[in-house]
This record gives C-alpha cells, sequence and structure tokens, in this order.
C-alpha cells in the first residue's frame, strides 16, 4: 500500500512539473511598453514564440472613467508602470502583472468622463500588441506632414511631460527580511516618480536592407534631416526627428552589401539617427513612399528606379504662397499618389518624381514667375519620371512637405535676413597676422556687471572665464594662435565681441557659457550653431565634449545668438552644464569637470582644424 501512495505521489508530481513545463513555453514575456504622446500609441512588445500569438483577441471592459483588457499567458520582465500625463484627456495609464496563476497583465487606462473608448482600436504585429487612442483632441493631424528639413532642431519638435512612477527596491541587508521579501509577492512596493519628456510622430518599428538601399517602416509621418557626411570613417548621417526607435533595433548594424553596413539608434529621447558606412556619401538619398509611412535610403546611381513604383502621375495644379517677406511656397498636386526622392546640395534641391510622367512647362514657369521658386526647371528622367531643381541662396533654410494622400507636394524656402552692420561701439583695428598659425577666438560668456546666470551664490561669469582660459593654454601648447575676447572680469558688449573677432579673423569662434533652467533637476551639455557652415565645427566640437564629461547629452541646436549670428567665421556656442542643478553646479565648480570639460574643447577644436582646415 505504501509503494502504491509513493508511486501515485511521484506521477502527480510527474504530471503537475510537466504541466508547468507545458504552461511555461506558452508565456508571453513582455520585454517592454512605451508610449507615443503625439500620435497616442502604446505599444507593448513581447519575445515572439513557437506556440503562436500573443492575445490573438483583446477583450476591452469600459467603465466610466477608465477601461482595462488583459494579456493571458503573460509575464512582465520589467516593472510595473504607472504613467501619469499633465494634458490631453488620457489622464493615468497603468500596467502590471495582475496574477501569477494563471499568469496575466493588465494594462489600465483613466480618462476623462467625456473621452468615448469606442475611439480605443488595437493592432497586432507579430507579438507587438499597438493600442491606438484615436481622439481628434489628441490625434489631430494637418493635411500636409514634413517629410525633410534643414534644421537639426525646430520648434515643431514635440515635447509631452509626464511623471512616471516606478518601484524602488527597498534596502534590506537582513537574510531574514530578503527571505521574507522573495516570497511576499504581494508586499507594499517603494514607488519613486520622475518626469519624463515623451513624444514622436513616427514610431520606427523595421529596418531591412537590400542591395544598395536601406528600407525603414513604421507608424506614423516620417520626417528626416539634412544629412550630415563625415570622413574616417567614411559615412553618411541622417537624423529623423519626433521618432522613437522599437528596442529591438537600436545599436543593431546591418549589412547592405559586401562594404557597406547602416546602423540604427535612439540618439536622443526624440530623435532616431541612421548612420550608413559607405564610400558613396554622397550618392545616398531618402526616398518617400506615397503614404510617407515607410522610406528607402538608397544610392540613387545603383537602384533599380523601376521597383519604386507600379502607378503613374501627372502634375495637375500648381500654386505659390507667402507665409511673410522671407518664407515662399511652391505646392504641385498630382492625379495619383507620388514616390519621390530628395538631394539637398549646398545651392540647390533636388526633387526626383520618380512615377510622375507630364506638367505643363508655362503653367509652371507663369505660376512661379517673380518667387524664390522662379529659376526652378524640371526636366525628363527617361522611363524613371520628372526631375525638379530649385536653385537656392546660401544659408536658406528649406522644408518639404507631403500631403496625407500622397497626392501633393509642398516645398518651403526660408531666405536668410540680410546682415545689418551695427556699428560697434568701440573702435577695433583689424589684426594682421604675422604667421600662417590656424587661429581661434575664444569667448568667455558675460563679465563684469553681467554676471550670467546665477546659481547658490556661484556666477556664470567666473566658471566660463576659468574654463577658457584653460582651453587657451591648451590650444597655445597644442600651437595655435588664439585670441580672447575677455581675459578678466570685464563687461564687453556682444557687439565688441563680434567686432574682436572680424578684425583677428579666425579660422573659428568659440564661445563657452553655462546654462540655467527654471527646473532644477535638468542637466546637460548641448552645443549650438546658426549658419550651416557651422554645424561640422558643432558636430565636432560636440562629440569630444560631451562623450567626455558625466553629463547628458542634449544635442545639438540651431539657434539665433547674437555672436555666432553674426561672425563670419565658422562658430559655436557650448553650454557645459547647468548652473541651477546643485550636483551638476558642484561639479562645474570642481577642478576635474573643469579641466576635463577644457580638455574635450580644445581637442574637438584640433580634430576640426586638423580635418577641415
Amino acid at each position: 500500500m505504501k509503494n502504491f501512495i509513493k508511486i501515485f505521489i511521484l506521477f502527480i508530481a510527474f504530471i503537475f512539473t510537466f504541466a508547468l513545463k507545458v504552461n511555461a513555453v506558452e508565456l508571453y514575456k513582455i520585454t517592454d511598453a512605451n508610449f507615443d504622446t503625439s500620435n497616442s500609441l502604446i505599444v507593448i512588445s513581447a519575445n515572439d514564440t513557437q506556440s503562436g500569438h500573443i492575445t490573438e483577441n483583446i477583450k476591452l471592459y469600459k467603465m466610466e472613467g477608465k477601461s482595462y483588457f488583459d494579456i493571458d499567458s503573460a509575464i512582465m520582465t520589467f516593472p510595473k508602470q504607472d504613467w501619469i500625463f499633465n494634458s490631453g484627456p488620457v489622464k493615468e495609464i497603468k500596467i502590471n502583472q495582475f496574477s501569477n496563476n494563471p499568469c496575466k497583465v493588465r494594462v489600465v487606462m483613466y480618462y476623462d468622463n467625456d473621452f468615448n473608448p469606442a475611439n480605443i482600436k488595437f493592432y497586432r504585429i507579430k507579438n507587438n500588441i499597438i493600442i491606438k487612442l484615436k481622439n481628434k483632441n489628441i490625434c489631430e493631424n494637418p493635411y500636409f506632414q514634413n517629410t525633410y528639413r534643414d534644421e537639426h532642431s525646430s520648434s515643431s519638435d514635440f515635447y509631452e511631460y509626464m511623471t512616471v512612477t516606478t518601484p524602488v527596491a527597498p534596502a534590506n541587508d537582513s537574510i531574514v527580511g530578503q527571505i521574507n521579501n522573495a516570497f511576499n509577492t504581494q508586499a507594499e512596493q517603494i514607488f519613486a516618480k520622475k518626469e519624463l519628456k515623451l513624444n514622436t510622430r513616427y514610431y520606427l518599428n523595421n529596418i531591412s536592407t537590400r542591395q544598395n538601399s536601406v528600407l525603414i517602416n513604421g507608424f506614423g509621418a516620417v520626417t528626416i534631416e539634412r544629412p550630415m557626411l563625415l570622413q574616417n570613417p567614411s559615412r553618411i548621417v541622417y537624423d529623423l526627428p519626433n521618432t522613437l526607435v522599437d528596442t529591438k533595433l537600436r545599436n543593431k548594424e546591418f549589412r547592405i552589401n559586401e562594404n557597406e553596413t547602416v546602423k540604427i539608434g535612439q540618439f536622443s529621447v526624440n530623435k532616431a539617427r541612421i548612420v550608413i558606412y559607405t564610400d558613396d556619401i554622397g550618392d545616398y538619398i531618402p526616398i518617400y513612399s506615397s503614404d510617407n509611412q515607410s522610406l528607402i535610403i538608397a544610392n540613387y546611381n545603383k537602384i533599380n528606379n523601376s521597383t519604386l513604383f507600379n502607378s503613374s502621375s501627372n502634375i495637375v495644379g500648381y500654386s505659390k504662397g507667402k507665409e511673410d517677406s522671407l518664407t515662399e511656397t511652391m505646392t504641385l498636386n498630382f492625379d495619383a499618389p507620388i514616390v519621390h526622392g530628395l538631394d539637398r546640395y549646398n545651392d540647390k534641391l533636388i526633387l526626383y518624381l520618380y512615377n510622375v510622367s507630364k506638367y505643363n512647362e508655362t503653367t509652371f514657369n507663369t505660376t512661379f514667375q517673380d518667387t524664390f521658386f522662379e529659376k526652378a526647371t524640371v526636366s525628363l528622367m527617361p522611363k524613371i519620371g520628372l526631375k525638379l531643381t530649385i536653385p537656392l541662396a546660401q544659408d536658406a533654410m528649406v522644408n518639404t512637405f507631403l500631403g496625407a494622400d500622397g497626392r501633393s507636394l509642398k516645398v518651403k524656402i526660408k531666405q536668410v535676413k540680410t546682415k545689418i552692420q551695427i556699428p560697434s561701439p568701440t573702435i577695433i583695428t583689424p589684426v594682421k597676422k604675422t604667421s600662417n598659425k590656424q587661429s581661434i577666438v575664444l569667448d568667455a560668456g558675460h563679465g563684469g556687471s553681467d554676471t550670467g546666470a546665477i546659481g547658490g551664490g556661484i556666477n556664470e561669469k567666473d566658471i566660463t572665464l576659468d574654463v577658457t582660459k584653460r582651453v587657451e593654454k591648451l590650444l597655445l601648447q597644442k600651437g595655435y594662435d588664439v585670441k580672447m575676447t575677455r581675459v578678466d572680469d570685464t563687461y564687453v558688449s556682444l557687439q565688441d565681441r563680434v567686432a574682436i573677432s572680424e578684425a583677428h579673423e579666425p579660422d573659428i569662434f568659440v564661445s563657452i557659457h553655462v546654462n540655467s533652467s527654471v527646473r532644477p533637476e535638468i542637466t546637460g551639455v548641448e552645443t549650438h550653431y546658426y549658419h550651416q557652415e557651422s554645424l561640422q565645427l558643432a558636430q565636432t566640437v560636440h562629440s569630444s565634449f560631451a562623450s567626455a564629461v558625466q553629463s547628458p547629452n542634449r544635442g545639438l541646436f540651431k539657434s539665433k545668438f547674437y555672436v555666432i549670428n553674426h561672425t563670419t567665421s565658422p562658430a559655436i556656442l557650448v553650454e557645459i552644464g547647468f548652473i541651477s542643478n546643485a550636483g551638476e553646479r558642484a561639479q562645474l565648480t570642481g577642478e576635474a569637470r573643469k579641466e576635463a570639460t577644457a580638455q574635450s574643447i580644445a581637442n574637438g577644436i584640433q580634430k576640426y582644424l586638423q580635418q577641415y582646415k
């Protein structure tokens, strides 16, 4: 009898163990959850399994002020999420492990009473669940979507502040306490709140390579910025603003052909970066699909153009617009959706209208006479389509837009206002160079009665002078000719700083400042430029600087600061940290941070002058 009981117990244990293993195979591990505020998408990602797709049919349970749904046979591999939104009809979203037997993840959405839960739509791509909160208050999109822009930062960039609560593991050094925590899954957790900036107009979830091209797919409306052509190694860099990259794609490298590769990453909180390593950096261009959901970056000399489209179109409408004295637009209308590519040169913009066959030359010329587009020309690309070439003035800023139905294309050009020569209060005699040394003007921000930003009793002017003198010393040791706009605690006007630089005729101008914010938690470093010829300097110095200091990389900004706008040499303004943050302020006044900052700026200047001057 005893043997029978033992055998029976072993049999039950075997069945139970087998069931656990089967159930374990069936579990979906949810690895990530993101919220895209501008398109109102919740993206929940799970690992692929061989047993089938996650939650074939989602049942949404609706109650007053909230709705929820469950993901069965699922387990979260990251802490529970509690997202609290400061604006919009959706107030809060919670994602947590609702139960462990059976394993079930629950997503709860809280919203205003006038929000209609019928607008919530679900999509599934493999084991990614996409929840679209379709409400006109938060998802209203204009007809024209920005497809290309010259600027690398814009007021159109979308930011949404939200508070996220995340669990914090309590300090527990006792063995008994650790055992209790391990077995007590319902124990109270301590949560910390932090404010994030979430944004995007485009969720990039797939990338594939073909011979001589890269195909990018996603949701929303994709915009691409003016590419950066870099050497050592030879590569072309495309930034996609307002874009969130699926975590599975980040920092992975894909092969295009034997000699070329592409890498994609989340460059910043609101920007994706695509880097193509190739010797043909001048030959790659972006090509847009008619729905602006996908993008091909291709070598236009080697791609098979006939594979880009399967229907033809004609230009049937022409119109011009004037937004202000410096900004004009050209709009072309088509009788069917178009596929087009874009190539930006310093002096022109070329649009390849791949599936467009016909246009009216007389109407085109008449419509755009006496506008920024009057010298634009249209030429035929045999068996392919039309090529539109638009000459551009120096420093002109270009944006292109595609209609939501793919049947309209708009080009916006903003000309640069002619510089007004502001007489300097001080007469400064031009300095004749006595050697062939490369020269730099260093500008220590503020000074004298102009203290700059103040934090904790510390003046910005003192930090900038200290760091700038260190940069001067390092550059002099490297053999460069260096001119300072101020060498002590004296006031120098912005006009005088520009006049000093213009008199010295340097190869570059670098202004050093300390940042400040009304939000004391913000930290980080950033670099500003204005003229396009200053972009390469900004990229080189910022790359050296941002990688050398332990502070968030806030990126590059196109900004109209007086000293970098009115100098004729390549000019940048570096913000070396936030004086308004107590922790960063302590670093900025410390020897280690000041020396690391000066060394990295000097190294970046040297690298730029060696490569580009």
